[in-house]
């Protein structure tokens, strides 16, 4: 009887030293090391055009994606960055306060409800909400009103679903759908194939959209700006906090997040959707006599084809016996000059144009300073293909005075325009030029190349590409 009374108080004593039932939940600190002593940045991102994505190229590109890399090299070069890509925006904020990853760069925009979960940066980006409808087979919308009775659908688990929950506390009646696995770009298709009468987007996803879509319409915008930002956990490290702060003021001031953001985006508003529809029209009736032209080209140059093509529909609407009032000719409108340049007997010969024009473009790529990256390389090219390499010069140098990037597309876009005015081509080396003109040439090639990319397969020579051009080259043309 004694040693079971001696026992009793020894089994309670035990179990008080026993692990709780319910432990206390873990901090992201204790999940996640910090990237100070790893060294290693872990991303939670997903797929989709703002973000992260694998490109024409097969090399992973998309605006949040050159964000983060751009932000690891400010953390230095012993840093690295692996991203957990999650299969849909629902899914990101979860991943993130599960310790998954250290941030969250993936399109977010800041909201109340998200708020009270996480930490958001510096916001990079000011985004407005579209009800965007096809048409074709529906009205604009101008009140919440006229979405009663029609199929809406939007991704779940996004900021507009959380903006038409609250429309709802308002308007009772309102019925949408809130479909997961599904991206704001492929509700946007299905409202222009009409299985969708409305959805709801970022103004700047869905002029995007437009281009490849001319009968999507945008309606009226839905609530106020949503500002976009990176997501922490609500204890995250202040180093890293305070790194990324720093990091988006920076970029901000000197340009660097105007030149991303035009990389993606600034092309975007060039044509109208009566361009689009044409364009989209003469690549079904019009571009297959010439394709094969183009990929030869390509072989011969390691130019893109459906860049090629979209420059010769810029210049001459694949219409081979275009001619200009001062005698420029044929689908790749050569000057006289240029075609006795290259060896081009006759400029109306596709057989001659299309691979000439392609070797002049080429001549003039590697006449850009080996500084300026890509894609900028190749938009001052067609640049200079227009206007001349002398001028792009000058533009060049102008931006340059002026505190911006001579390097950078986006900037050099601003100072082209200027050599049409005194005081600016007067004090250059190679005086006045119509400098808009290049610029509306490249946006819209741009804008002509992507639709292209989306709606074209890419060319794979059987056998390497080799760089043909410098057999044309007897000089490149001179500044």
């Amino acid at each position: 009887m004694k040693r079971a009374l001696l026992i009793l108080p020894l089994t309670f004593a035990l179990h008080g030293c026993m692990e709780p039932t319910n432990p206390v939940p873990k901090t992201h600190a204790e999940l996640l090391p910090s990237v100070r002593l790893t060294k290693e940045l872990i991303v939670v991102t997903h797929n989709g055009p703002n973000t992260y994505f694998v490109n024409d190229t097969n090399t992973y590109s998309g605006l949040e994606y050159d964000l983060v890399n751009l932000f690891v090299q400010d953390l230095g070069k012993e840093y690295s960055v692996k991203f957990v890509v999650v299969d849909n925006i629902t899914e990101v904020i979860p991943t993130l306060l599960k310790g998954k990853a250290h941030v969250a760069a993936a399109d977010l925009s800041i909201t109340h409800l998200r708020q009270h979960l996480v930490k958001f940066s510096v916001p990079y980006q000011s985004v407005q909400q579209q009800v965007v409808f096809n048409k074709e087979e529906n009205n604009a919308p101008n009140t919440v009103q006229d979405l009663l009775g029609k199929r809406v659908a939007v991704p779940a688990g996004t900021s507009y679903a959380e903006r038409l929950s609250s429309l709802v506390q308002k308007l009772p009646a309102l019925r949408w759908q809130a479909l997961p696995n599904v991206g704001a770009d492929e509700l946007l298709e299905q409202v222009a194939e009409g299985l969708v009468d409305y959805t709801v987007a970022d103004d700047h996803l869905v002029t995007l959209m437009q281009n490849y879509y001319p009968n999507l319409g945008q309606g009226m915008a839905l609530g106020e700006p949503e500002k976009i930002a990176w997501a922490f956990p609500k204890s995250v490290d202040p180093w890293l906090y305070d790194k990324a702060n720093v990091f988006f003021t920076r970029i901000k001031k000197d340009g660097t997040l105007r030149n991303l953001i035009d990389r993606y985006y600034g092309h975007s508003e060039r044509l109208n959707p009566l361009d689009v529809t044409t364009f989209l029209s003469r690549s079904r009736t019009l571009l297959p006599q010439y394709i094969r032209l183009f990929k030869q080209a390509q072989e011969t140059t390691d130019l893109d084809w459906r860049l090629l093509a979209a420059i010769s529909y810029q210049e001459s609407h694949w219409d081979t016996f275009n001619t200009s009032p001062t005698n420029v000719r044929g689908l790749m409108m050569l000057t006289e000059a240029t075609a006795d340049l290259l060896g081009v007997t006759n400029r109306l010969d596709p057989k001659q144009s299309i691979p000439a024009g392609a070797r002049y473009v080429k001549q003039m790529a590697d006449t850009i300073p080996d500084a300026v990256p890509e894609p900028d390389r190749t938009w001052m090219a067609l640049a200079a293909y227009n206007i001349g390499y002398a001028h792009l010069l000058d533009a060049r140098a102008l931006a340059k005075r002026m505190k911006l990037n001579p390097d950078s597309w986006a900037d050099v876009k601003k100072t082209l325009p200027l050599l049409n005015q005194q005081k600016y081509y007067s004090t250059v080396k190679y005086g006045y030029a119509r400098g808009g003109a290049p610029v509306i040439f490249v946006e819209s090639i741009r804008t002509y190349h992507s639709i292209l990319e989306k709606f074209s397969p890419k060319h794979q020579p059987v056998l390497p590409s080799f760089n043909l051009a410098w057999l044309d080259a007897r000089s490149t043309p001179a500044p």
